[in-house]
């Protein structure tokens, strides 16, 4: 590798108002290198990165001191307009979320077409042509059909791909990568890591790979820093830093993740780490069994039985409809007082499965038993009803909350709807003792949504979801966009209340380690079909399936 830096950033500040977000950062890229950077939200790493491209909010936010040196260029220095011959062309970058970054009412295709009919003078139909060759390259099936749809029309990982296309059109000599991968399964995740790396050997370009995940980062980086508080704590070659790591922020972001050898009781936070307080206790296989053992000894609390939910999807004006099978035949028993949990790629039916449970979609056929009673076939006054009792925590909790309403008034208000307790007053007493369950306190009431962080608004959520005392809860993808860190704190948060209260968890995810770290058994989906069911660990130690094997071989390891 050729140690001749492409990019050179020394000593950038820079401050949101009188807010100074990232201090003296410094580091410098070399040609033909995949830098790794890696850190918390609020550590700095997305917004010292949108600077190299002049993509600061302009009226919030200023460079405060230091430079980006791109080819013996100040990029702090150059006008606004200068911008443009840069941005796409030489230095491109794939943003964090794909459907909100591609434009909906413009069909994929013409998307790249146009950042090539920008920047180069091709042709449209040599445009649409190279369009083509690198949906190819990027290994999106079916390009034709991918180049005329819209993004809502694609999955996840497709969209990804475009961006990717996006990105590389113009054969930039820098790639800069935001999170790429986090809302992704962790097969997709394995194949963009993959393409990454191809492209950078194939084309020699520079990419800085943005991520909250350390052993991701060990995949596909050659150097990584680690940001914390603004702050660079550590960098140099990533094994030396997986290794032998000097910052306790660094040991932390290492091992806050669950691992697949052993089960601890609690998992350790950044805080933790920080504070010398971790805990090293774990679970025995004796201990697990011993508590199995009484799970299992009674009667179960839910029965799915020969489950299929069955779309038909819309005909064309000479085209018949088409029946698609999400959920096919799926059976399976659900314990009081277990997790059961679910997991298979994207478009395996472990959404639906859950919705159907939740009644908030209808089974096609089939018995879903709720203590004994079919709740497929229940009125609507008495769905109503069991609504108090099977709940369910949202992947996204900023958007399940109303932006208008103080926290305290949505933690109350299904309260209301269940006429639970009997005025306003002693809801209010139960709210604040739930907020302080969660970790949050009674200062919290009347704030609104926006002003909490991710962690704290996942937290509102499950106190949102326990204020009915629910007997089960279905976790659809909780923890799947939290840092690491916070990560660990609701997981930490969600066996303890289910020691507390007894809850029963049907735990949706596609984060492999965690559904292992949670799960008493483990129900893999593939195609709408049961794959395996079994003990969580003896699924993970000894998978029968190829696709299990698949999906297990995908899991970031770290070195």
């Amino acid at each position: 590798m050729q140690e001749q830096p492409i990019l050179t950033i020394e000593n950038l500040s820079i401050s949101f108002g009188k807010n100074e977000v990232s201090h003296n950062i410094s580091y410098h890229l070399n040609t033909n290198e995949i830098l790794g950077i890696v850190g918390e939200s609020g550590s700095g790493k997305s917004v010292s990165s949108l600077a190299i491209l002049g993509l600061l909010p302009k009226k919030i936010s200023k460079i405060t001191q230091g430079s980006i040196i791109y080819h013996n260029q100040d990029l702090t220095q150059i006008p606004s307009k200068a911008f443009q011959n840069i941005r796409g062309q030489k230095i491109a970058m794939i943003f964090q979320e794909p459907m909100s970054s591609l434009n909906p009412s413009m069909v994929c295709g013409k998307q790249v077409q146009e950042i090539l009919l920008q920047h180069t003078k091709l042709s449209k139909q040599v445009a649409k042509e190279t369009t083509m060759s690198l949906f190819e390259k990027v290994k999106l099936p079916n390009p034709e059909r991918v180049f005329n749809a819209y993004p809502h029309q694609i999955s996840g990982g497709q969209k990804q791909r475009v961006m990717i296309a996006m990105a590389i059109a113009c054969k930039p000599d820098i790639l800069i990568a935001d999170e790429p991968t986090t809302a992704l399964d962790v097969t997709v995740q394995k194949d963009i890591i993959l393409l990454l790396k191809e492209l950078q050997a194939e084309t020699k370009m520079s990419i800085i790979f943005i991520t909250h995940d350390l052993a991701l980062i060990s995949e596909i980086a050659h150097k990584v820093l680690v940001m914390y508080k603004g702050d660079i704590v550590e960098q140099g070659h990533v094994s030396n830093i997986f290794k032998n790591p000097q910052h306790n922020y660094t040991k932390a972001l290492i091992n806050s993740r669950p691992t697949l050898d052993n089960r601890l009781k609690i998992l350790p936070t950044i805080q933790d780490f920080l504070d010398g307080t971790t805990s090293t206790e774990i679970v025995t296989a004796q201990q697990r069994q011993k508590n199995h053992d009484i799970l299992y000894n009674k009667p179960p609390l839910l029965e799915v039985i020969n489950v299929e939910k069955e779309y038909i999807s819309k005909s064309g004006l000479f085209t018949k409809p088409q029946a698609f099978k999400a959920v096919n035949d799926v059976s399976f028993k659900l314990y009081e007082g277990e997790t059961l949990g679910l997991v298979g790629e994207s478009g395996c039916g472990k959404s639906t499965l859950g919705n159907a449970i939740l009644q908030l979609d209808k089974v096609t056929s089939g018995l879903i038993l709720y203590n004994g009673i079919d709740i497929t076939k229940l009125s609507k006054y008495d769905t109503r009803k069991l609504r108090k009792d099977i709940q369910i925590i949202f992947q996204d909790p900023y958007s399940s909350l109303n932006p208008r309403i103080p926290v305290g008034e949505a933690i109350m208000e299904p309260m209301k709807v269940h006429a639970l307790y009997d005025s306003d007053i002693e809801r209010k007493e139960n709210v604040i003792n739930i907020l302080n369950r969660v970790g949050l306190s009674e200062v919290y009431f009347n704030r609104y949504p926006h002003e909490f962080s991710g962690g704290q608004r996942q937290r509102i959520g499950i106190a949102r979801t326990i204020a009915l005392q629910p007997k089960l809860i279905v976790c659809d993808e909780s923890v799947s966009a939290l840092d690491i860190s916070v990560q660990a704190q609701v997981l930490n948060l969600l066996n303890e209340l289910k020691e507390d209260f007894g809850f029963t968890y049907i735990f949706i995810s596609h984060d492999l380690a965690v559904v292992k770290y949670m799960s008493d058994q483990l129900l893999v989906m593939n195609q709408g079909k049961i794959e395996e069911l079994d003990d969580a660990d003896v699924i993970y130690n000894h998978p029968k399936k190829e696709y299990t094997k698949k999906l297990i071989h995908a899991i970031p390891k770290g070195l």
